[in-house]
């Protein structure tokens, strides 16, 4: 059987008058979406207008919660109580909810975003703060992390755990990102994150910044959308999987194939 893939990219990230990323054209690719709810970014219309794109298209939808820093865009650490994170997570996922319900569709991941996602790997309370918020709202909701606190966490919920890949970030030999301070933490060459993808997906291997090679099992791969030449580099990542044989699914297919698998 060819490995089965999610593609994923962080949608509805604009504010407003104010546009981030090509949502439209990434809608063409991805199979599934992390939409902003409102805290580092969207916006009420801009999250209806989202999900009603994603319905259309047959893209799944996911739940993107942040930091409450609309004017960091989510990256800062607020210092807030793991009682606060869980209250946040719940405002923006009962918000995309909405949302969903509206357009006769439901929200099937949660992934969070930008410093909180970083903490949720490391924060032993903030992870359990966001698996509960997940498990008591649905316990079919399915959480994207990289292997770590959160989905420790969200295992012993009861939840499903989707992996993330991000195939335009340096990884550490214990599976964390390179700090984005430190040199060379993101890749910005087309060929090797392709290369880095293909292999992750089809070898279950990525090679560390340090030159040492991982085992990694990924559910869904992380398309950035909001830089230069990113929807260039998402279709060519796409074309290229394919062509290696990979099924491109809903996150949802993804995991329901491999629970039947397993």
């Amino acid at each position: 059987m060819n490995p089965m893939i999610d593609l994923v990219a962080d949608l509805g990230e604009g504010f407003g008058a104010y546009i981030i990323g090509d949502d439209s054209e990434l809608l063409e690719i991805v199979s599934s979406a992390n939409i902003a709810c409102g805290f580092h970014a969207g916006d009420p219309d801009i999250m209806a207008a989202t999900v009603a794109e994603c319905v259309r298209r047959g893209v799944g939808i996911g739940a993107h919660p942040s930091f409450p820093d609309l004017r960091g865009f989510g990256r800062r650490d607020m210092g807030l109580s793991a009682h606060e994170v869980q209250n946040d997570v719940l405002y923006q996922l009962g918000a995309l909810s909405g949302f969903a319900a509206f357009n006769g569709t439901k929200v099937t991941h949660i992934a969070p975003h930008g410093r909180l996602g970083n903490l949720v790997a490391v924060r032993a309370d903030y992870a359990s703060a966001v698996a509960e918020a997940a498990a008591q709202v649905d316990k079919e909701l399915i959480v994207v992390a990289q292997e770590g606190e959160l989905a420790s966490a969200a295992r012993s919920a009861g939840l499903d755990v989707a992996i993330v890949g991000i195939v335009d970030r340096a990884y550490q030999e214990d599976g964390t990102l390179v700090p984005r301070s430190q040199p060379g933490a993101v890749l910005h060459d087309p060929s090797e994150i392709v290369d880095r993808t293909i292999r992750m997906v089809v070898e279950g291997k990525l090679r560390c910044a340090s030159g040492v090679d991982m085992d990694i099992n990924v559910d869904t791969v992380l398309l950035h959308g909001d830089n230069p030449g990113a929807v260039e580099l998402a279709r060519l990542i796409r074309s290229e999987l394919v062509a290696a044989g990979v099924q491109i699914a809903p996150l949802a297919e993804v995991m329901d194939a491999k629970r039947k698998a397993a």
